[in-house]
């Protein structure tokens, strides 16, 4: 009589042990389930620059500095076409001077700080060079260009003389995705005091 009293005791006891131990097991599938969830949730929508962006004035227009660039540079325009990659980004753009005929442009943004050159105009005595770096959250890319042309001297129009134009732009992304401010600062070896201003775009799609 006590060896069986003994042996359901016993029974209970493992009975007892498999119920916890199948709580434990659903408790953590649900917690391991909604950890998941989350992540793939975060790394679903995390806002990148991609998309199509319009601001009622281009970047180089709120500092006054569009003699810089030429139609087709994305610094004249107002409508920019953002496809975001691992490593760089591609800006597409269709700009132009007031009165003049729109030229499509296309611009790659090479992430990690390497040095990239182009032409404008397809001059090789106008042209820019330029780095970009994203940060690590990927809400803040820094394009740091040297803008170089050659141009008439004052009061003496038949003598050319080179001008350099510094530009930094900051362009964060704000946290819901839906626009880009550009904090841009420019400075050059010909003009005076260094220029500040700020140009926002908002998604358009």
């Amino acid at each position: 009589m006590v060896a069986s009293s003994a042996l359901k005791a016993k029974n209970k006891q493992m009975k007892n042990k498999r119920i916890v131990l199948s709580c434990l097991i659903i408790l953590l599938t649900g917690v391991i389930y909604f950890a998941v969830q989350t992540l793939q949730k975060n790394g679903t929508h995390r806002a990148d620059f991609s998309g199509e962006w319009k601001s009622k004035e281009s970047i180089s227009m709120g500092g006054n500095i569009v003699c810089c660039y030429n139609s087709g540079d994305r610094m004249l325009a107002k409508t920019m076409k953002i496809t975001e990659e691992a490593n760089f980004l591609i800006v597409e753009v269709s700009s132009s001077f007031p009165g003049t005929t729109a030229v499509t442009g296309q611009e790659k943004l090479a992430f990690g700080g390497k040095e990239s050159e182009s032409q404008i105009n397809h001059s090789r005595e106008w042209g820019k060079k330029f780095t970009v770096k994203l940060s690590d959250d990927g809400q803040t890319m820094i394009v740091n260009s040297i803008v170089h042309k050659m141009v008439p001297t004052p009061y003496h129009v038949d003598v050319q003389e080179l001008m350099l134009v510094y530009v930094t732009e900051v362009w964060k992304l704000s946290n819901d995705g839906k626009s880009i401010s550009v904090q841009a600062n420019a400075k050059s070896n010909l003009f005076g005091a260094e220029r500040s201003w700020k140009t926002v775009f908002d998604k358009a799609s």
